[in-house]
């Protein structure tokens, strides 16, 4: 689930992007799932900026859990999501 949008400098409706400490618009959602916690259908997301999406995308890839990386405006949630 993409978290509540938070004011920022684009505007109160802007999503930021999830890297500790930066407030720059999100334009990528890091689809991901832990399967020790998460069934394999569960998707939990991170955002990100231009800037972040590798970082936060090896993050999650190096312990196995980033499934999918789309940009934010083709992201479609889970059905019952």
């Amino acid at each position: 689930m993409i978290p509540s949008p938070s004011p920022s400098a684009e505007g109160p409706e802007t999503p930021i992007c999830s890297a500790k400490g930066c407030r720059e618009a999100a334009v990528w959602v890091l689809a991901w799932n832990n399967p020790k916690l998460h069934t394999p259908e569960r998707r939990k997301t991170w955002l990100a900026c231009e800037e972040h999406r590798e970082y936060l995308a090896k993050f999650l890839g190096v312990r196995g859990f980033l499934k999918d990386t789309v940009p934010l405006a083709e992201w479609e949630p889970p059905q019952g999501g």
